[in-house]
């Protein structure tokens, strides 16, 4: 009688206490990612950062402790599957989502993540993702409010440009990025000469090409996803296209560059991140990636692998897995190399969401992209 007098007591004092429980249970992460479809390039990457930056984590001993669960999932590249796979999440308390990359899946998937007030970290550029007012969305990528007054900059100062031809992919990425460049292009008193809009996974870019040769401007800026982007290179090479040809991140990825071969050299994008970057911690990623997959990762697996250690570093900050409690910390946050190993470069997230770090332009040349300017953090 006493044996089992004992043993209840010890199962009435769990019950009361089940943060014991929770303090040495794994911390689940859940990717949304897009693992198929026309974003399968850029979802894989995502997901590889954020598995390696778990692998790396959980061999370190964790985060308080506790080992990091991580499970993705496909969206398929489809936004009504991506919301699917969110309410999903929320039913198995994860404590982060990840994903998705792509703008028009975040923008309804993130309304499940709000609703349950679970922080959500995607890699998705549109302006508009961050400007919902919801305190629990954190991007990795820069947003295009962020990136495009700098493109316009280059376009003004480098290129000495007057007038442009823009060929952009009609969907929520590729509106978000169109307004917001010609927003910046008007100010800088540069002229759109062509407005050329293409659809997503469009085959043939014969038309579009044509039409910026025809409009006779001073530069071409490519603005489309990975597949697309390289199709338009090497229409605009076919086509003996021989002025500037300007872009932001994607553009000069490395699977850009890989599917557009030859067709891809001299192009020059504005890029949030990229394994060619100078900085240490960064050569470190690419060399272990590389290690890890067989192939070098592009922009996207930066901002998966990023975004895992930032939650590192801001649970540990807070001294709890409490995923209302890193929400509210990630506002104003600033993490620093120097005090955070795994983190790759000094960033500071703002009230709504957005990163703010250095970042590049770089050029294809022979193949392969290199870095020709480092942009300071604020830099316009």
């Amino acid at each position: 009688m006493r044996s089992l007098a004992r043993a209840c007591a010890l199962l009435l004092g769990l019950l009361a206490t089940p943060s014991l429980f929770a303090q040495t249970e794994p911390i689940r992460i859940v990717g949304l990612v897009e693992l198929s479809g026309t974003g399968t390039t850029s979802g894989t990457n995502f997901d590889n950062g954020v598995k390696l930056a778990v692998k790396e984590i959980n061999a370190a001993g964790g985060i308080l402790g506790r080992k990091i669960e991580y499970s993705s999932n496909d969206t398929q590249s489809q936004p009504n599957i991506a919301k699917g796979l969110a309410q999903k999440a929320v039913d198995q308390n994860a404590y982060v989502v990840m994903g998705p990359v792509f703008s028009g899946s975040i923008m309804v998937s993130m309304a499940e993540t709000k609703r349950a007030e679970i922080p959500n970290f995607t890699g998705g550029e549109a302006a508009a993702i961050t400007q919902q007012g919801n305190p629990y969305i954190f991007r990795t990528s820069f947003t295009q409010t962020a990136a495009m007054p700098k493109v316009a900059r280059y376009l003004k100062d480098t290129v000495k440009a007057n007038s442009v031809a823009v060929i952009w992919v009609n969907n929520d990425f590729g509106k978000g990025g169109r307004d917001t460049l010609y927003k910046e292009l008007e100010r800088l008193g540069i002229k759109v000469a062509a407005d050329i809009s293409t659809d997503p996974g469009q085959v043939d870019f014969s038309g579009a090409v044509l039409r910026a040769k025809q409009a006779s401007a001073d530069a071409v800026v490519v603005y489309s996803n990975e597949e697309e982007s390289a199709r338009a290179l090497r229409e605009l090479k076919k086509q003996g296209y021989d002025k500037p040809i300007i872009g932001e991140t994607v553009l000069t990825s490395q699977k850009v560059i890989e599917l557009a071969g030859e067709a891809a050299n001299g192009a020059v994008a504005h890029v949030g991140l990229t394994a060619d970057a100078p900085q240490q911690p960064v050569k470190d990623f690419d060399r272990k990636f590389q290690a890890e997959y067989k192939y070098k990762g592009d922009h996207n697996a930066l901002k998966g692998y990023s975004a895992m250690y930032i939650v590192k570093v801001m649970t540990e900050r807070i001294g709890k897995a409490d995923p209302k409690a890193l929400a509210a910390a990630m506002h104003g946050a600033k993490i620093s190399v120097k005090d955070n190993p795994g983190v790759l470069l000094d960033v500071t997230f703002d009230q709504n969401g957005d990163i703010e770090r250095e970042s590049y332009f770089t050029r294809v040349v022979d193949g392969k992209q290199q870095v020709i300017a480092v942009m300071p953090a604020s830099a316009k």
